[in-house]
Protein backbone atom coordinates (compact mmCIF):
# COMPACT_ATOMS: atom_id res chain seq x y z
CA UNK A 1 0.00 0.00 0.00
CA UNK A 2 1.52 3.37 -0.88
CA UNK A 3 1.07 5.59 1.99
CA UNK A 4 1.19 9.59 0.91
CA UNK A 5 2.00 12.55 3.53
CA UNK A 6 -0.08 13.96 5.48
CA UNK A 7 -1.20 17.79 3.91
CA UNK A 8 -1.44 20.75 5.87
CA UNK A 9 -3.87 23.73 5.72
CA UNK A 10 -2.85 25.73 2.62
CA UNK A 11 -3.44 28.94 4.02
CA UNK A 12 -0.20 28.07 6.11
CA UNK A 13 1.74 28.44 2.92
CA UNK A 14 2.14 31.83 3.60
CA UNK A 15 2.95 31.96 6.97
CA UNK A 16 6.08 32.52 8.80
CA UNK A 17 7.27 33.25 12.48
CA UNK A 18 10.91 33.34 11.97
CA UNK A 19 10.76 34.83 16.02
CA UNK A 20 10.09 30.81 17.43
CA UNK A 21 11.34 29.08 13.60
CA UNK A 22 14.25 27.22 12.67
CA UNK A 23 16.86 29.79 14.06
CA UNK A 24 15.29 28.91 17.54
CA UNK A 25 14.92 25.38 16.89
CA UNK A 26 18.98 25.13 15.62
CA UNK A 27 19.77 27.47 19.21
CA UNK A 28 17.48 24.47 21.28
CA UNK A 29 19.96 22.03 20.09
CA UNK A 30 23.12 24.02 20.70
CA UNK A 31 21.73 23.90 23.99
CA UNK A 32 21.18 20.50 24.08
CA UNK A 33 24.78 19.74 23.26
CA UNK A 34 26.08 22.29 26.00
CA UNK A 35 26.39 25.71 23.92
CA UNK A 36 24.95 28.54 25.81
CA UNK A 37 23.42 30.31 23.86
CA UNK A 38 22.36 34.52 24.28
CA UNK A 39 18.80 34.73 23.77
CA UNK A 40 18.28 38.37 22.04
CA UNK A 41 14.88 36.65 19.35
CA UNK A 42 12.26 37.28 21.66
CA UNK A 43 10.76 40.11 24.48
CA UNK A 44 10.20 37.44 26.82
CA UNK A 45 11.38 39.67 29.50
CA UNK A 46 11.26 36.89 32.64
CA UNK A 47 14.16 35.31 30.90
CA UNK A 48 16.55 38.44 31.80
CA UNK A 49 15.30 38.66 35.31
CA UNK A 50 13.16 40.73 35.67
CA UNK A 51 10.02 39.75 37.90
CA UNK A 52 6.22 40.45 37.97
CA UNK A 53 5.10 42.54 40.64
CA UNK A 54 4.41 40.61 43.72
CA UNK A 55 1.39 42.66 44.65
CA UNK A 56 0.42 41.01 41.24
CA UNK A 57 1.51 37.78 41.95
CA UNK A 58 -0.69 37.59 45.54
CA UNK A 59 -3.97 38.72 43.98
CA UNK A 60 -3.56 35.96 41.72
CA UNK A 61 -2.94 33.31 44.37
CA UNK A 62 -5.27 34.95 46.68
CA UNK A 63 -8.11 34.07 44.35
CA UNK A 64 -6.72 30.87 43.06
CA UNK A 65 -9.88 29.46 44.51
CA UNK A 66 -12.55 31.21 42.46
CA UNK A 67 -10.10 30.45 39.45
CA UNK A 68 -11.13 27.06 39.11
CA UNK A 69 -14.78 27.06 37.21
CA UNK A 70 -15.10 28.81 33.57
CA UNK A 71 -15.59 32.46 33.68
CA UNK A 72 -18.26 34.65 31.15
CA UNK A 73 -16.74 34.03 27.43
CA UNK A 74 -15.70 37.85 27.71
CA UNK A 75 -13.82 37.90 30.95
CA UNK A 76 -14.50 38.10 34.81
CA UNK A 77 -15.94 41.96 35.64
CA UNK A 78 -13.36 42.64 37.91
CA UNK A 79 -10.35 42.61 35.07
CA UNK A 80 -12.94 44.47 32.60
CA UNK A 81 -13.74 46.87 34.74
CA UNK A 82 -10.28 47.13 34.98
CA UNK A 83 -9.67 47.91 31.86
CA UNK A 84 -12.46 50.54 31.29
CA UNK A 85 -11.07 52.77 34.50
CA UNK A 86 -7.72 52.97 32.51
CA UNK A 87 -9.18 53.39 28.97
CA UNK A 88 -11.31 56.42 30.82
CA UNK A 89 -8.49 57.68 32.40
CA UNK A 90 -6.75 58.72 29.51
CA UNK A 91 -9.92 60.04 27.80
CA UNK A 92 -11.47 57.04 26.14
CA UNK A 93 -15.21 57.63 28.11
CA UNK A 94 -17.53 55.46 25.78
CA UNK A 95 -16.51 51.84 26.93
CA UNK A 96 -18.09 49.72 29.52
CA UNK A 97 -16.94 45.88 30.79
CA UNK A 98 -19.53 45.06 27.46
CA UNK A 99 -16.62 46.23 25.81
CA UNK A 100 -14.01 44.75 26.97
CA UNK A 101 -12.58 41.00 25.64
CA UNK A 102 -10.10 38.91 27.73
CA UNK A 103 -7.87 36.76 26.14
CA UNK A 104 -4.70 34.36 26.37
CA UNK A 105 -2.75 37.17 26.01
CA UNK A 106 -3.00 39.56 22.72
CA UNK A 107 -1.93 36.99 19.98
CA UNK A 108 -5.02 34.87 20.51
CA UNK A 109 -6.79 37.95 20.49
CA UNK A 110 -5.75 39.12 17.56
CA UNK A 111 -6.48 35.71 15.66
CA UNK A 112 -10.16 36.23 17.18
CA UNK A 113 -10.87 39.90 16.03
CA UNK A 114 -9.53 38.96 12.70
CA UNK A 115 -11.55 35.98 12.18
CA UNK A 116 -14.42 37.39 13.05
CA UNK A 117 -13.92 40.43 10.41
CA UNK A 118 -11.94 38.80 7.30
CA UNK A 119 -13.50 36.67 4.31
CA UNK A 120 -11.27 35.82 1.44
CA UNK A 121 -9.90 38.26 -0.29
CA UNK A 122 -10.24 41.04 1.92
CA UNK A 123 -7.18 43.26 2.44
CA UNK A 124 -6.00 44.51 5.45
CA UNK A 125 -3.03 47.47 6.02
CA UNK A 126 -0.69 46.29 7.71
CA UNK A 127 2.71 47.74 9.08
CA UNK A 128 6.53 47.01 7.11
CA UNK A 129 8.21 46.07 9.57
CA UNK A 130 5.81 44.66 11.31
CA UNK A 131 5.10 42.08 14.39
CA UNK A 132 4.83 39.02 12.25
CA UNK A 133 1.94 37.62 13.92
CA UNK A 134 -0.43 40.02 11.95
CA UNK A 135 0.45 39.14 8.70
CA UNK A 136 0.47 35.45 9.35
CA UNK A 137 -3.55 36.08 11.16
CA UNK A 138 -4.46 38.13 7.81
CA UNK A 139 -3.51 35.17 5.81
CA UNK A 140 -4.15 32.61 8.03
CA UNK A 141 -7.83 34.33 7.20
CA UNK A 142 -7.67 33.76 3.56
CA UNK A 143 -7.09 37.63 3.06
CA UNK A 144 -4.17 39.36 1.72
CA UNK A 145 -1.92 42.18 3.95
CA UNK A 146 -1.06 45.27 2.56
CA UNK A 147 1.89 46.84 3.28
CA UNK A 148 2.71 50.55 4.31
CA UNK A 149 6.22 51.45 4.61
CA UNK A 150 7.79 52.64 7.46
CA UNK A 151 11.09 53.65 6.75
CA UNK A 152 14.03 54.18 8.89
CA UNK A 153 15.08 57.69 6.75
CA UNK A 154 11.71 58.93 8.86
CA UNK A 155 12.39 57.39 12.45
CA UNK A 156 10.25 54.15 11.32
CA UNK A 157 7.34 56.57 11.41
CA UNK A 158 4.44 55.66 8.45
CA UNK A 159 2.99 58.12 5.91
CA UNK A 160 -0.52 58.80 6.35
CA UNK A 161 -0.45 60.07 2.65
CA UNK A 162 0.81 56.34 1.48
CA UNK A 163 -2.12 54.21 3.82
CA UNK A 164 -4.01 56.56 2.03
CA UNK A 165 -3.08 55.60 -1.77
CA UNK A 166 -3.29 52.02 -0.43
CA UNK A 167 -7.01 51.70 0.45
CA UNK A 168 -8.81 49.78 -1.89
CA UNK A 169 -12.62 48.60 -2.46
CA UNK A 170 -11.75 45.34 -0.18
CA UNK A 171 -9.47 47.03 2.24
CA UNK A 172 -10.98 46.40 5.82
CA UNK A 173 -9.05 47.54 8.26
CA UNK A 174 -5.92 49.29 9.47
CA UNK A 175 -3.72 47.80 12.04
CA UNK A 176 -0.88 50.29 14.13
CA UNK A 177 1.59 49.06 16.29
CA UNK A 178 2.57 51.82 18.76
CA UNK A 179 5.42 51.78 20.58
CA UNK A 180 6.50 49.83 17.60
CA UNK A 181 7.82 46.38 17.15
CA UNK A 182 10.25 45.45 16.42
CA UNK A 183 11.46 49.10 16.00
CA UNK A 184 10.58 51.03 18.89
CA UNK A 185 9.21 53.64 17.14
CA UNK A 186 6.55 56.03 19.20
CA UNK A 187 4.12 57.83 16.48
CA UNK A 188 3.54 61.74 16.88
CA UNK A 189 -0.04 62.62 17.27
CA UNK A 190 -0.42 64.59 14.16
CA UNK A 191 0.63 61.10 12.42
CA UNK A 192 -2.21 58.90 14.20
CA UNK A 193 -4.64 61.73 14.05
CA UNK A 194 -3.94 61.53 10.44
CA UNK A 195 -4.24 57.71 10.00
CA UNK A 196 -7.31 57.65 12.09
CA UNK A 197 -9.32 60.44 9.51
CA UNK A 198 -7.80 57.74 6.67
CA UNK A 199 -10.20 55.20 8.72
CA UNK A 200 -12.94 57.40 9.58
CA UNK A 201 -13.28 58.23 5.70
CA UNK A 202 -13.04 55.13 4.42
CA UNK A 203 -14.70 53.25 7.72
CA UNK A 204 -12.00 50.95 8.19
CA UNK A 205 -11.51 49.14 11.39
CA UNK A 206 -8.76 50.33 13.08
CA UNK A 207 -6.39 47.86 15.26
CA UNK A 208 -4.50 49.38 17.88
CA UNK A 209 -1.45 47.31 18.57
CA UNK A 210 -0.35 48.93 22.25
CA UNK A 211 0.67 46.57 24.61
CA UNK A 212 4.10 48.77 25.30
CA UNK A 213 1.86 51.33 25.78
CA UNK A 214 3.86 52.70 28.76
CA UNK A 215 7.74 50.89 27.85
CA UNK A 216 8.64 54.98 26.79
CA UNK A 217 12.28 56.19 27.01
CA UNK A 218 13.53 60.04 27.49
CA UNK A 219 10.81 62.47 26.28
CA UNK A 220 8.55 59.82 24.08
CA UNK A 221 4.83 60.33 24.92
CA UNK A 222 2.35 57.65 23.61
CA UNK A 223 -1.70 58.84 22.71
CA UNK A 224 -3.71 56.12 22.47
CA UNK A 225 -5.32 55.55 19.34
CA UNK A 226 -8.12 55.05 20.63
CA UNK A 227 -8.25 58.92 21.79
CA UNK A 228 -8.59 59.83 17.92
CA UNK A 229 -10.85 57.38 16.49
CA UNK A 230 -14.44 58.45 16.44
CA UNK A 231 -16.60 57.74 13.49
CA UNK A 232 -15.25 54.17 13.25
CA UNK A 233 -14.70 51.28 15.18
CA UNK A 234 -11.34 50.74 17.03
CA UNK A 235 -10.15 47.81 18.69
CA UNK A 236 -7.15 48.66 21.43
CA UNK A 237 -4.98 45.21 22.21
CA UNK A 238 -3.22 45.34 25.18
CA UNK A 239 -2.13 42.71 28.35
CA UNK A 240 0.22 41.91 30.82
CA UNK A 241 3.37 40.64 29.62
CA UNK A 242 5.20 43.22 28.68
CA UNK A 243 4.70 46.28 30.69
CA UNK A 244 4.05 44.21 33.54
CA UNK A 245 6.79 41.43 33.18
CA UNK A 246 4.10 38.78 33.18
CA UNK A 247 4.31 36.94 29.73
CA UNK A 248 3.64 33.11 31.14
CA UNK A 249 -0.09 34.33 32.76
CA UNK A 250 -1.09 35.09 29.04
CA UNK A 251 -3.46 37.68 30.12
CA UNK A 252 -4.58 40.49 27.34
CA UNK A 253 -7.73 42.09 26.51
CA UNK A 254 -9.18 43.67 23.55
CA UNK A 255 -11.48 47.01 24.13
CA UNK A 256 -13.94 48.14 21.52
CA UNK A 257 -14.08 52.18 21.08
CA UNK A 258 -15.60 54.83 18.93
CA UNK A 259 -18.50 54.51 16.63
CA UNK A 260 -20.39 50.68 16.86
CA UNK A 261 -23.40 51.93 15.76
CA UNK A 262 -22.58 49.68 12.29
CA UNK A 263 -20.63 46.72 14.23
CA UNK A 264 -23.10 44.78 15.89
CA UNK A 265 -23.07 42.31 13.46
CA UNK A 266 -19.37 41.96 13.97
CA UNK A 267 -19.38 42.06 17.86
CA UNK A 268 -21.36 39.26 17.70
CA UNK A 269 -19.08 37.29 16.11
CA UNK A 270 -16.40 37.85 18.14
CA UNK A 271 -18.67 37.20 20.86
CA UNK A 272 -19.27 33.82 19.59
CA UNK A 273 -15.82 33.06 19.04
CA UNK A 274 -14.57 33.65 22.50
CA UNK A 275 -17.10 31.25 23.89
CA UNK A 276 -16.38 28.70 21.74
CA UNK A 277 -12.83 28.76 23.28
CA UNK A 278 -14.65 28.67 26.83
CA UNK A 279 -13.09 31.33 28.27
CA UNK A 280 -9.46 32.68 28.61
CA UNK A 281 -7.07 32.22 31.59
CA UNK A 282 -8.60 32.48 34.79
CA UNK A 283 -6.01 33.29 37.54
CA UNK A 284 -4.12 35.60 35.29
CA UNK A 285 -7.19 37.83 35.11
CA UNK A 286 -7.49 38.05 38.56
CA UNK A 287 -3.64 40.13 38.56
CA UNK A 288 -5.41 42.56 36.09
CA UNK A 289 -6.73 44.87 38.61
CA UNK A 290 -4.12 45.04 40.50
CA UNK A 291 -1.63 46.06 37.56
CA UNK A 292 -3.27 48.60 35.87
CA UNK A 293 -4.51 50.36 39.60
CA UNK A 294 -2.27 52.28 41.81
CA UNK A 295 1.94 52.38 41.36
CA UNK A 296 3.41 52.20 38.01
CA UNK A 297 6.59 50.30 38.59
CA UNK A 298 7.33 50.44 34.71
CA UNK A 299 8.27 54.23 35.05
CA UNK A 300 10.95 53.76 37.13
CA UNK A 301 12.58 50.83 34.77
CA UNK A 302 12.40 53.01 32.04
CA UNK A 303 13.65 56.38 33.78
CA UNK A 304 17.19 57.38 33.06
CA UNK A 305 18.76 55.02 35.90
CA UNK A 306 16.41 52.57 36.01
CA UNK A 307 17.52 49.11 34.79
CA UNK A 308 15.11 49.56 31.33
CA UNK A 309 16.55 52.48 30.62
CA UNK A 310 20.27 51.71 31.30
CA UNK A 311 20.12 48.81 28.68
CA UNK A 312 18.63 50.69 26.12
CA UNK A 313 21.50 52.69 26.51
CA UNK A 314 23.89 49.95 25.85
CA UNK A 315 22.63 48.47 22.93
CA UNK A 316 22.41 52.22 21.29
CA UNK A 317 26.19 52.51 22.76
CA UNK A 318 26.76 49.14 21.66
CA UNK A 319 25.99 49.79 18.17
CA UNK A 320 27.46 53.12 18.01
CA UNK A 321 30.74 51.87 18.98
CA UNK A 322 30.62 49.41 16.16
CA UNK A 323 32.12 49.96 12.33
CA UNK A 324 29.79 47.99 11.18
CA UNK A 325 26.04 48.86 12.71
CA UNK A 326 23.77 51.77 12.80
CA UNK A 327 20.33 52.05 14.83
CA UNK A 328 17.46 54.34 14.94
CA UNK A 329 17.19 54.86 18.73
CA UNK A 330 14.27 53.15 19.98
CA UNK A 331 11.97 55.35 21.85
CA UNK A 332 9.83 52.87 23.24
CA UNK A 333 8.88 48.66 23.88
CA UNK A 334 12.21 46.54 24.23
CA UNK A 335 13.70 46.20 20.95
CA UNK A 336 16.74 47.66 18.20
CA UNK A 337 15.87 47.19 14.91
CA UNK A 338 19.84 47.29 14.05
CA UNK A 339 21.07 48.01 10.21
CA UNK A 340 24.61 46.10 9.03
CA UNK A 341 26.10 48.81 6.86
CA UNK A 342 26.30 46.19 4.05
CA UNK A 343 28.22 48.75 1.15
CA UNK A 344 31.48 46.30 3.26
CA UNK A 345 29.93 43.20 1.67
CA UNK A 346 30.17 41.70 -1.17
CA UNK A 347 26.61 40.33 -0.60
CA UNK A 348 25.12 40.08 2.70
CA UNK A 349 22.05 38.27 3.79
CA UNK A 350 20.15 38.92 7.23
CA UNK A 351 19.00 35.16 7.60
CA UNK A 352 22.58 33.75 6.64
CA UNK A 353 24.21 36.07 8.57
CA UNK A 354 21.43 35.30 11.91
CA UNK A 355 22.30 31.40 11.28
CA UNK A 356 26.24 32.31 11.31
CA UNK A 357 26.36 34.16 14.30
CA UNK A 358 24.04 31.85 16.39
CA UNK A 359 26.42 28.26 15.21
CA UNK A 360 29.91 30.74 15.80
CA UNK A 361 29.12 33.05 18.28
CA UNK A 362 26.12 31.24 20.08
CA UNK A 363 23.74 35.04 19.48
CA UNK A 364 20.03 34.20 18.97
CA UNK A 365 18.79 37.64 16.67
CA UNK A 366 15.86 37.73 14.48
CA UNK A 367 16.59 38.38 10.97
CA UNK A 368 14.91 42.13 9.83
CA UNK A 369 13.14 40.06 6.83
CA UNK A 370 11.30 38.46 9.17
CA UNK A 371 8.95 41.20 9.28
CA UNK A 372 7.73 41.71 6.42
CA UNK A 373 9.98 44.48 4.58
CA UNK A 374 11.87 44.16 1.45
CA UNK A 375 15.33 44.50 2.10
CA UNK A 376 17.40 42.09 4.17
CA UNK A 377 20.31 44.23 5.89
CA UNK A 378 18.40 44.42 9.33
CA UNK A 379 18.24 42.16 12.46
CA UNK A 380 16.15 42.69 15.29
CA UNK A 381 17.50 42.48 19.13
CA UNK A 382 16.11 42.93 22.74
CA UNK A 383 16.98 45.69 24.85
CA UNK A 384 16.62 43.45 28.09
CA UNK A 385 20.54 42.19 28.80
CA UNK A 386 22.69 44.64 31.21
CA UNK A 387 25.44 47.23 30.13
CA UNK A 388 27.95 44.22 30.73
CA UNK A 389 26.40 41.47 28.80
CA UNK A 390 26.01 43.95 25.64
CA UNK A 391 29.26 44.63 25.77
CA UNK A 392 30.33 40.84 25.18
CA UNK A 393 27.11 40.31 22.75
CA UNK A 394 28.52 43.11 20.38
CA UNK A 395 32.05 42.09 20.86
CA UNK A 396 30.79 38.63 19.62
CA UNK A 397 28.87 39.96 16.52
CA UNK A 398 31.73 42.57 15.46
CA UNK A 399 33.55 39.28 14.99
CA UNK A 400 31.12 37.64 13.23
CA UNK A 401 30.79 40.40 10.68
CA UNK A 402 34.73 41.02 10.47
CA UNK A 403 35.29 37.20 9.80
CA UNK A 404 32.61 37.78 7.15
CA UNK A 405 33.89 40.98 5.84
CA UNK A 406 37.85 39.74 5.34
Amino acid sequence: MTVSSISTNRALHGVSYEIRGDLALRALELERQGFEITQLNIGNIGLFGYRTPETMRLAMIENLGLSEPYCHQKGIFPAREAVVMQQQNRGVMNVSADDVFMGNGVSELIELCLRGLLNEGDEVLVPSPDYPLWSASVVLNRARPVYYTCSPENGFEPDPEEIASLVGPRTRAIIVINPNNPTGAVYSEETLTAIARVAEQHGLVVFADEIYDQMLFDDAVHVPMATLVHDTLCVTLSGLSKVYRACGYRTGWAVFSGDRSTAAEYLHAVEMLASLRLCANVPGQWAVQTALGGYQSIRHLTAPGGRLHASRQAMVEGVAASPWLEVVPPRGAMYGFVRVKTEAFDAFDDQAFAMELLERQHVLVTPGSSFNVPYRDHFRITTLPGPEQYRRVFGRINDQLESMAS
